[in-house]
């Protein structure tokens, strides 16, 4: 079975609702996943923006949200997911707005891409204190057995 990502709030390539932007409630979306590969300890989720500020012009990747240390037999993540609906050792990293926890889609001018990337990883990430996505990454480095990918768009309502 393929590592996949999903959400039951929109598919693959469509546009994410409202309710999870800054437009709306600005809570996270939804998340399932299946086929988790044999011998993954961990889970890291980094959900980005590659568009941002303009996506005809884009100079920067926006970070929306960064969680590790999932447990491998959790196989989604509710609507509006905080700290204290995560179970243990569940930890949260820094986004672009310097906050932990989810910052939703808030795009200055077009339609950008939201990459929701899921990593199966073959380790525990120890200590790890509010990591940025780069810090993160670097943890990660040698340790990833497969990413799945779920891509949203957005463009802010006039």
């Amino acid at each position: 079975m393929a590592f996949e990502l999903k959400s039951p709030a929109f598919k693959n390539g469509e546009e994410i609702p409202v309710k999870y932007t800054c437009q709306g409630q600005d809570i996270s979306p939804p998340l399932e996943w299946s086929g988790v590969p044999r011998g993954t300890k961990s889970l890291a989720l980094i959900v980005d923006d590659p568009d941002a500020p303009d996506p005809a012009h884009p100079q920067m990747t926006w970070v929306h949200w960064v969680l590790f240390n999932i447990p491998p037999d959790v196989e989604r993540l509710p609507e509006g997911v905080n700290l204290a609906r995560l179970p243990d050792p569940v930890g949260l990293g820094l986004n672009d707005w310097n906050k932990t926890g989810y910052g939703g889609p808030c795009p200055p001018i077009g339609r950008h891409r939201y990459f929701f990337k899921l990593y199966a990883l073959d380790t525990v990430l120890e200590d790890l204190d509010s990591p940025t996505k780069a810090q993160l990454e670097q943890a990660m480095t040698g340790h990833i057995l497969d990413r799945a990918t779920l891509v949203g768009t957005y463009e802010k309502r006039k």
